[in-house]
Parts: structure tokens; sequence; C-alpha cells
């Protein structure tokens, strides 16, 4: 780790991290006070009153457990395809997968929407489990790959030396040493799949399947403006994510670091 010897060092380099945090603290802090601007705490209230709060977080934890889920099993196998299994033309597979990540999602919106109402998922949480989830996949492909590429191969040959076969090797060797980068996609994971509007905003019209993103837009219609509601409803909806990262920060640093290092 390198250290900053000199208090001239040291305060240069609080000053520059402050520099880049306040940018992101201010609009945080004026969100918490204008939640609280009016009524207070009665604005949180507000929110709950409504009786939606449950069943847009039941919905969100629903559909970030399966995008996580997803996404750690396809994440998974294809890092560990690309990095050890020889397959003829990889590296052109590897390569199509990363044109993924230059596209954006609001350029999808309108195939996606086709695409559910096509096959009868407009409505349903699928409808927002499998894109967000294909979305997230070659980002974290191309995190892992390089973490399964560091693990020595003479492991994997030792265990084919004792008979074991690639699904044996894979399962029982190479996956529990993936915890490091696991760690950090699931993180990854999760930030991005409770934090999804434009895809939920499009696919879910139905009130019992909105998720909990879509919960300041309750204080928002044709007639209604309630900022106060907006920002609570806000603040509730980060609140969760906050915490889980807090959590898993450490892990979180970790696997990144694994996966950029390895």
């Amino acid at each position: 780790m390198f250290e900053t010897r000199s208090r001239w060092s040291r305060v240069g380099v609080q000053l520059l991290a402050t520099m880049i945090a306040v940018p992101y603290l201010l609009p945080l802090v004026a969100m918490v006070q204008g939640s609280l601007a009016g009524r207070g705490w009665g604005n949180y209230a507000k929110v709950f009153d409504t009786g939606v709060v449950p069943t847009y977080f039941r919905n969100s934890i629903v559909v970030a457990a399966c995008t996580i889920a997803l996404v750690y099993a396809c994440t998974m196998l294809a890092a560990f395809g690309f990095a050890k299994l020889r397959i003829r033309g990889k590296e052109i597979w590897f390569w199509t997968l990363l044109v993924a990540l230059t596209m954006p999602e609001a350029v999808l919106l309108s195939p996606l929407f086709v695409t559910a109402s096509t096959f009868d998922l407009y409505n349903e949480l699928i409808a927002v489990i499998l894109p967000l989830a294909a979305l997230q996949v070659p980002f974290a492909v191309l995190l892992s790959r390089s973490f399964f590429a560091g693990i020595p191969t003479a492991l994997m040959d030792a265990g084919r030396i004792d008979g074991a076969g690639v699904i044996r090797v894979f399962w029982y060797i190479v996956l529990p040493l993936t915890r490091p980068i696991a760690s950090a996609i699931v993180v990854l994971t999760l930030i991005n799949s409770w934090n999804a509007y434009l895809l939920p905003l499009l696919m879910l019209n139905d009130p019992g399947k909105q998720v909990v993103t879509l919960l300041p837009t309750y204080f928002l219609s044709q007639y209604t403006n309630d900022q106060t509601g907006v920002l609570a409803a806000a603040v509730i909806t980060a609140v969760p994510v906050v915490v889980a990262y807090l959590l898993l920060q450490r892990s979180f640093e970790r696997g990144l670091a694994a996966g950029a290092l390895k």
C-alpha cells in the first residue's frame, strides 16, 4: 500500500479526496433536507401511509435476488470457460460479449418492450430481471476473467489426475477460490438492480408489480407534485442499498482489487 509520508502530501491527498466527494455528497444532503421540509418526519409517515411500501420492497428484493443469481451463475461459468477451457474461437466470443458494454440501456428499451409484449411478459417481474441480468453479465465477465486466469492450472491438473471431470474441478476446486471476485460481483449487481429505473418504469404498469425505485412517482401525477413526498420516498429507496454497501464494503474492495491484479 502506498503511503504519504510528508504532512503536505497528506493534506493534499485529503483535499483532493474532499473535492471529489463533495459533488456527490451535496445532492444527498439536499435530498435529506428536502425530505424533512414542512412536516418533518411526517413526510416519511406519509410515504408509509400509502400502503404500497411493503409491496414495492418485496418486488425489488425479488428482482435483485433473481438478477444476482443469474449474473453470478452466468459470470462464473463464462469466466471459467474463457480463462481455463480450450474452446475454439473463444476470443472472438469474448470480444463479441464485450461489445454489449457499448450498448446503452435507453437504446434497448424499444426492442425489449416489443419482445416482452410478444411473449406476454409485460407487467411481469421477469421482463425486468432478464434484461437487467443481461446488461450486467458482460462487465462481470470482464472483471472475473482475469481472476480466473490467475488461478493456478496445476490445481486443475491435480484434480484431473485424481479422476475429476471438468464439472467437478470447477465446482470443488475453482469455484471456492472465487469468493473475493464473487463478492464484488454480488455488490455491483445488487446496486445496479436495486437502482434500476427505466426498465421497471417501462415494463411494470401494475401497481402490485412495481419496484421501490418507482415509489417517488407515487407522489407525481398530472394534478399533484408533492416534492417532500418524492424526496422522502427517494431517501427510503436509497437506505437499503447504502446499508448493504457499508456492510459489504471490505469484501467489495477486496474483490475489485483481486479482479484487477490477478
